[in-house]
């Protein structure tokens, strides 16, 4: 093995503290950049943004209430459009059914009594 000057081993003493170094920020890169850690760090980011976004809801509520119920009451419209539908178009088609049997009836009972007018 060869002696080596002093500014020599200072040198490969400071090539070995940079290595240490750098493969510690390596490590660190490695830490952040897991699957785990992303997950994390979206799930948290998620988290915050949806109690930011409930809690400027709460407060529009509370400075607007009838046009938040307003604004409910028409998704829920929109919501329950096709239901709504199908109920209207039944009860319409129960009134028609009443209509037309009461006409009926109505028919019936002016022609029996035409029918015993004439026999009698």
């Amino acid at each position: 093995m060869s002696k080596d000057t002093p500014d020599i081993a200072a040198a490969r003493i400071n090539a070995e503290r940079a290595r240490g170094r750098m493969m510690a920020t390596a490590h660190q890169l490695q830490d952040r950049l897991s699957p785990k850690t992303l997950a994390q760090n979206a799930w948290e980011g998620a988290k915050i943004k949806g109690a930011d976004l409930a809690e400027d809801a709460v407060d529009a509520v509370k400075r607007r209430p009838a046009a938040a119920g307003s604004i409910a009451a028409a998704l829920v419209l929109f919501l329950a459009r096709h239901p709504l539908m199908d109920l209207a178009g039944r009860m319409t088609d129960g009134v028609k059914a009443k209509n037309s049997e009461g006409k009926s009836r109505k028919r019936r009972t002016k022609n029996e009594k035409q029918k015993t007018e004439t026999v009698e």
